[in-house]
């Protein structure tokens, strides 16, 4: 689900875009303890609720205080702070995501928080293993939210419905396609589809590299697959169509990288993609009872899932208020006053004392998390290698060549081909 868009050359570039692109609020940061942040995230209506009662809280014990706080989806998200940060006025709180912390670490566009561990920040109990996945260059750039996987979101009544077992753990992607195909021949009514259309999913592109021994990107930066990988991703995808197991072109279109727009929450099919994080919204976004299990495996593969950082909290380089910033961090991932509130939305906490207060007090689709990522340990591999600069424009690239495919104004080799010739011309850019 988490597929995003980075204009490179907007982040790269002069305020050129800045007059005509909507800005989040201007309120100046002060430093001292009349601190006025600002806050920016990206995520549903449910983190959105949350997040704003957490940052209530930390106002309420944090006289003088104020965060001014906004949210959008994924899509606007990444063009909008990339403007922000050509004019030099981005928030103070940049909700950040794995995949460019690398790129605006290495900027100089977030802060190195080591000066703050242990006073504003007290996040020791993360462990080495949780912190190294928040650093650059030895320096620590993000407070890990929580710890995050990408799976499969299931209606599980709906495959019951049809008299199909629905995909589980260990199920290969053969197993898949011909679930899928059957599902769909044995469908009734409005969920006629098992499966969203992933092959402009990125995330789940790369679990199927990774159990086929590649990898999105090498340690070097450079690319870690072939024109044939692609063309063999898209092939798949294709029959899948054919055979009615995933929605066609025109329903997969629909899908704006929000869990409003995903098939599954409009109704058409039975499951969809995405990381343990997202179940909470898409459980609050669907009537019938979710279940979270793992992607497709590889037949005989290596492990394709990973355990990452769902998201990090950061804090831009030119905060006012650096320190109160960090403080406020450390409110939402390590004080239970903050982090009880946000509870597993953004992932499962990575501290343990959090966490363990945390779980008797887990509803359905909370719990429903927290048992994804324990029984996941047998499909868990190393973390992958770190994108490269310019990997946004990547994600953006393999959604629009994925769609031609669907739409059949491509063909899968010549898809794949085109993919690695953008990907090589992106990556040599950077």
């Amino acid at each position: 689900m988490s597929n995003f868009t980075m204009d490179r050359r907007r982040f790269l570039g002069a305020g050129l875009g800045v007059a005509s692109m909507p800005l989040w609020g201007s309120v100046p940061g002060f430093a001292a303890d009349g601190a006025q942040l600002r806050m920016v995230w990206w995520g549903s209506e449910e983190r959105a609720r949350r997040t704003k009662e957490a940052v209530k809280a930390f106002e309420g014990v944090n006289a003088g205080v104020t965060v001014a706080s906004e949210s959008m989806g994924w899509d606007d998200y990444w063009p909008r702070l990339a403007t922000q940060v050509a004019g030099g006025n981005a928030p103070d709180f940049i909700q950040m995501d794995y995949r460019y912390m690398f790129e605006y670490a290495r900027r100089g566009t977030i802060l190195p928080l080591d000066q703050y561990m242990g006073s504003a920040l007290k996040i020791a109990d993360f462990g080495d293993v949780n912190l190294k996945s928040c650093s650059v260059d030895g320096k620590l750039y993000g407070a890990n939210v929580g710890v995050n996987a990408f799976g499969t979101i299931v209606d599980t009544a709906a495959w019951q419905e049809v008299g199909i077992a629905a995909p589980t753990y260990g199920t290969n992607w053969e197993q898949y396609a011909e679930k899928a195909a059957a599902y769909g021949k044995a469908a009734k009514g409005k969920k006629k589809y098992a499966s969203a259309d992933g092959s402009g999913n990125e995330n789940l592109f790369e679990g199927w590299l990774i159990a086929r021994g590649k990898s999105l990107y090498k340690d070097d930066g450079s690319l870690g697959y072939e024109p044939s990988d692609a063309a063999e991703w898209f092939k798949f995808w294709a029959a899948m169509r054919k055979s009615g197991g995933c929605v066609p072109a025109d329903v997969q279109a629909l899908y704006k990288n929000t869990i409003e727009t995903s098939p599954l929450t409009l109704g058409y099919t039975a499951s969809d993609f995405g990381f343990s994080n997202q179940f909470v919204g898409f459980q609050k976004m669907n009537k019938p009872a979710l279940a979270l299990t793992a992607q497709p495996v590889v037949a005989n593969g290596k492990p394709g899932h990973y355990l990452k950082p769902s998201q990090m909290f950061s804090v831009y380089a030119k905060s006012k208020a650096p320190e109160v910033t960090a403080k406020l961090i450390n409110f939402l991932v390590r004080d239970p006053a903050g982090a009880m509130i946000l509870g597993v939305e953004r992932g499962v906490p990575a501290s343990p004392a959090i966490r363990d207060a945390l779980i008797p007090q887990l509803d359905g689709p909370s719990s429903e998390v927290v048992k994804f990522i324990s029984a996941l340990t047998p499909y868990v591999g190393s973390l992958p290698p770190a994108p490269p600069q310019g990997a946004g424009e990547m994600n953006a690239a393999l959604i629009r060549i994925s769609q031609e495919v669907a739409f059949e104004a491509s063909t899968p080799e010549a898809g794949g081909a085109t993919l690695i010739a953008e990907a090589k011309s992106v990556l040599k850019k950077g």
